[in-house]
Formats: C-alpha cells, sequence, structure tokens
C-alpha cells in the first residue's frame, strides 16, 4: 500500500495521510514530482519521454514525463524526484543536480478500465541534465514500456496536436522549455 501526505491546495502537508487509491477515488489532495531529463544534441534541446506501461492504472501506453512519482508520506519534493529517477530509469542524481521550473495545480478526472480516476494534485517540476543514449537507461519494467528522446520544440508539437498519445501537460513542457531557454 503507497501512503501519501494530504495536502492543502498549496502544496503543504495537513498532517493527515491517505492511500493513493483513495486519493485517486475521492479527489483528495497530494504531491508528486515530475523531472524532465534534457540533453543538447546537435545544438538543439532534447527531452526524454517515456512510454507507460500497457498495465498502469491510468494513461497506460501514453507518453509522458521522464521520470515522475507520488510523493510518499513524510518525504519532500526534491527526495521523492530523485528516488523516481533512480527507481524508473536508473539515474543517479543529487539535488543540486535538479533545476526547478515550477509547480503545478493538477485538477482532472477521466475514466480507466470502468473507475473514475480523480486526480488532484500539486506537483513540482524539474530538468536535469543528461548526456545518455536511450539505450544506457535502465527502465523499471513495471512502469515503462521504453524511453525515448524527442527535440524539445517537436515534442511540444506533440503534445499541443496529440500527434502521438501523450499524457503530458502543454503548461508542464513549456515550463521547462521557458527554464531552460528563457
Amino acid at each position: 500500500m503507497e501512503w501519501l501526505d494530504i495536502v492543502d491546495e498549496m502544496g503543504n502537508p495537513t498532517g493527515e495521510i491517505v492511500e493513493r487509491t483513495k486519493a485517486h477515488r475521492e479527489g483528495i489532495w497530494h504531491r508528486t514530482s515530475h523531472v524532465w531529463v534534457a540533453r543538447k544534441k546537435k545544438n538543439q534541446i532534447e527531452v526524454l519521454l517515456q512510454k507507460r506501461s500497457a498495465d498502469k492504472d491510468s494513461y497506460p501506453g501514453c507518453y509522458d514525463t521522464s521520470s515522475a512519482g507520488h510523493i510518499p508520506a513524510g518525504d519532500g519534493y526534491e527526495e521523492s524526484a530523485i528516488r523516481e529517477l533512480k527507481e524508473e530509469l536508473g539515474v543517479t542524481a543529487t539535488k543540486e543536480e535538479l533545476h526547478f521550473c515550477g509547480q503545478r495545480t493538477i485538477y482532472h478526472d477521466e475514466e480507466f478500465y470502468g473507475e473514475m480516476f480523480i486526480d488532484r494534485q500539486i506537483s513540482n517540476v524539474y530538468y536535469l541534465w543528461r548526456d545518455m543514449e536511450a539505450e544506457e537507461f535502465v527502465i523499471q519494467k513495471e512502469e515503462l514500456e521504453s524511453v525515448r528522446w524527442m527535440e524539445l520544440n517537436e515534442c511540444i508539437h506533440m503534445v499541443e496536436h496529440q500527434t502521438e498519445k501523450t499524457c503530458v501537460a502543454l503548461e508542464e513542457i513549456l515550463m521547462v522549455k521557458n527554464t531552460i531557454c528563457p
């Protein structure tokens, strides 16, 4: 069972905790960390996309943020971001390597597998520089199928026009672009 801190609409823990499934069933506010892995290749910024596993409880088979995850009760945004990078991609990082892009408030209701999924998240968004090839990442097979690099503006176009199945928010990828390329 995964326990999360219940937070207010600013992301401050209230002192109560909730089980993850219940949080999504009832729309209870909780926190997540999102990390975009970026690199510069041939004078262009590229971002790493993960393809979510077909077995995920939400957004199966969609392209998503490089690494993201719920923040366990008692943990902080950066600690969770570093843990998720290691678990999902095999990437070891430090807090100093994370570049804060901003905070997003996520309100999203959708049905998956016949069940309502009510998402109420406060998410800190970061980017991390890593010059690695896609096959060098050690992916967590239970969470994702694969990873791929995509030029940043091409990624923005894909998200904006849904040219491929993605669950990336346009607001978030623009937040990353504006931080990397001010």
